[in-house]
This record gives structure tokens, sequence and C-alpha cells, in this order.
């Protein structure tokens, strides 16, 4: 018996190989049925090859509302609503004050902040009683990294949501929590740096934590799978860090 035995969850990002396809791995594995979506649809595929039974793919774009229409109509003809959301799509921009154009902003708000509003509006008729609604924040959002400006401005505001949409939603039975994962080992890594500068960053993003290593994606879909769970029915508002203490000691 897993912990999300008969329910429905709606992972975005969920072809990439990181924490969306660690995610969705983990709930199928708890019992779970999961939709993935994302905008590479040879990412979704090879998603499902591996994840195998209990998992549908619906490609999309999550700042675009006909896709996230696709997704939800997808949902709502299993017919059984949504339990679980996990927000997790997003994008990242390596730029100084300096560099950072108008063009680039708009395009990690676009993604980060109206794409992770339009998903969580788009679930809301779905949205079963007890429902979970995870947020993908980050430690980004209190830190003054260099050259990540816009990527942790962008996370502040999805923690923020977490907080107001947990109040709003509260009544509904609806419980809605944001996760910030520390400096996790995925392929953003390489496309954010380059993989001719992939090792450096790995290296210097490990130095960081206070557990001296960065974190893997299993780690951050464990917490996910916890805070889709009656285990955290008492969380609601809530930003569970996992960072390897990199924000605690």
């Amino acid at each position: 018996m897993g912990k999300l035995d008969g329910r429905t969850a709606v992972v975005t990002g969920g072809g990439t190989r990181g924490i969306g396809r660690a995610t969705a791995r983990r709930l199928v594995a708890e019992g779970a049925h999961v939709f993935i979506t994302g905008r590479r649809t040879e990412l979704l595929d090879e998603a499902v090859a591996e994840i195998g039974e209990g998992v549908t793919a619906v490609p999309g774009d999550i700042t675009a509302p006909a896709d996230l229409d696709r997704l939800y109509d997808a949902v709502r003809a299993r017919g059984r609503g949504l339990d679980v959301l996990f927000a997790n799509a997003g994008t990242a921009s390596h730029a100084t004050l300096e560099q950072l154009t108008v063009a680039e902003l708009d395009r990690i708000l676009a993604v980060n902040v109206r794409g992770t509003m339009l998903t969580v509006q788009g679930a809301l008729p779905l949205l079963n009683p007890g429902a979970s609604v995870i947020l993908n924040a980050s430690t980004a959002a209190g830190h003054g990294t260099v050259a990540f400006g816009a990527y942790a401005a962008s996370k502040a505001a999805i923690r923020t949501f977490a907080r107001t949409w947990a109040n709003e939603l509260k009544g509904r039975g609806v419980r809605v929590n944001a996760i910030s994962a520390g400096p996790i080992d995925t392929s953003g890594i390489t496309e954010l740096f380059g993989a001719e500068n992939e090792a450096v960053a790995k290296a210097a993003l490990g130095a960081n934590v206070a557990i001296g290593r960065m974190g893997r994606p299993d780690e951050v879909a464990a917490a996910v799978a916890f805070l889709a769970s009656d285990d955290s029915s008492y969380m609601l508002g809530a930003n569970l860090y996992v960072d390897g203490g990199e924000n605690q000691i």
C-alpha cells in the first residue's frame, strides 16, 4: 500500500531529467496516477518509458492557457478529480543587473510567476477536498546571489503565492505549501552554465552546502511526496527546505 493509492496527481515540468521526473516516479511508486506535462515531447516520452504504468504525458507550455486546458481536460476525463498538484515547471537566468534585459526578465516572470499562477488557477475546478498543492520555490529567494536576481525575485513571488493561496483555499480543505530546494544536481546546471563550466559550477555549489554536496532529485521528490500525503496534514502555507543545511546552520 502506497501513501497515495488511488489518487490523481499532476507534475508540471515532469519530463525533465531532474526534480520533475524524479517526483513523478516517486508519486507513481506511492500509488498515484500521475499526469506530467512539459514543452519537450521527447523528454516526456522518455519519462513515460522509464516510469512505466501509472503515468500519462500531455505535452504543453504552462504559459499557454490552451495547453493547460488540454492537460486538465485529460485529468477530468479520468473522472476522479485532482488530489495532488506539484507546480514544478520553471526556468532560470544567469545575469547581473547590468546584463539583465527586459526581454529576459519578462521570460523568467512569464514562466515562473505567471505560469505557476495559471497552473494552479486552471486546477481549481478539479481539486478534491483534502487535495495538496505544492509550489516549487527555491532557497535562492532568500539570497542575494550575484547574477540570480531575476530568478530569485520570481521564486520569492512563489513563496508569497503559497501563503496567500493557502489562506484562500483552506475553506475547501485544500492545503497549499511550498518546497525550497538548495543546489540540486540536475541537467539544468549544464543548461545554465554550459557543459564546459559544469564541473566547476557543481563543485562550487556543493562546497557552499553545509552537508558538503549538492542534493539529488530523488531527495526533493521524497519531500514532495511527504507534502502530497496525509503525513503532512497539519502543514499549511509552509515552506519546506530541502537544502542540506545551506539555510539552516
